[in-house]
């Protein structure tokens, strides 16, 4: 059986974290995704996908994605219910993400938001210097550093 997600869209808020009462984070956001067509108004559509992340990915969307953040998401689809407070039952369909990818500089979401600041991601963390600094200058790489 497969049941794999692969989602990219804008946070419609900040995600919110949590923690079992175990210490395990879970983290909870909404994707917003367009639709890849227009309706008979010309206008672009979207669903609002529910998404679950768990444990450090959970800790790290908390930490670096906001509201409007653009985001990739890989997981898979779970349903479940529960029964609510006035006895009915519920049906819940969220995606379960494996991994959750940045796919903007922390940036660009600033600018979007009205900060600013400089800097990306360099994979391990926030950087504050300008990654381009020295376009156009030729780079030292000694033959022991190449692979091939």
């Amino acid at each position: 059986m497969i049941n794999r997600v692969i989602l990219v869209g804008r946070l419609t808020k900040d995600p919110d974290l949590r923690y079992t009462p175990s210490g395990v984070a879970v983290a909870t956001f909404t994707l917003a995704v367009n639709r890849p067509f227009t309706n008979q108004q010309g206008e672009r559509e979207a669903d609002f996908i529910n998404v679950v992340v768990w444990r450090r990915t959970a800790e790290n969307a908390a930490n670096f994605l906001r509201k409007g953040s653009l985001a990739g998401v890989d997981g898979r689809l779970q349903t479940r219910s529960y029964e609510n407070s006035e006895g009915k039952r519920v049906y819940v369909t969220e995606v379960v993400a494996e991994s959750v990818q940045f796919l903007e500089p922390k940036s660009a979401g600033e600018r979007r938001n009205g900060g600013s600041s400089g800097g990306g991601y360099n994979g391990g963390g926030w950087r504050d210097e300008d990654p381009f600094h020295n376009e156009g200058e030729p780079i030292n790489i000694r033959d022991e550093d190449l692979p091939f």
